[in-house]
């Protein structure tokens, strides 16, 4: 049997604000931007040199859904983005006011920071040992 994770849907408020996060801010590349209705696309997008598991960008459709925005996992670290390069990564972050909730510290596991995307979902940034 053969199993892979292959999208992670995050809520947002608005796919062009996401889009240009995730692309412009954290380097992603887009993988696919699918219209599906007038109010309703399918976007994915995932770290550049990745080719495992996406993120779908998928816009808050009521009121229901809104309040989760920014706080899928109740204030915990949400997504742990690994990297072959933590010290370009990180003033990568910086340059683009991107706030750090954790500073960079060296663990036995790596370096990792922990920084908060645009809507405040909390993201480690790893350097693995």
């Amino acid at each position: 049997m053969k199993q892979y994770l292959a999208n992670i849907a995050i809520v947002v408020r608005d796919y062009e604000e996401a889009i240009e996060f995730y692309t412009q801010k954290l380097h992603f590349e887009l993988i696919e931007d699918t219209p599906l209705s007038a109010e309703k696309r399918w976007v994915r997008v995932r770290p550049r040199g990745s080719q495992g598991c996406c993120l779908l960008l998928a816009k808050a459709k009521n009121d229901t859904q809104a309040p989760f925005v920014g706080n899928q996992t109740g204030g915990r670290v949400f997504l742990f983005l690994h990297t072959d390069n933590f010290d370009r990564d990180y003033q990568n972050l910086l340059k683009h006011n991107i706030k750090i909730i954790r500073e960079a510290t060296v663990e036995s596991h790596g370096k990792v920071a922990v920084f908060e995307d645009l809507y405040g979902n909390l993201w480690d940034l790893i350097e693995p040992a």
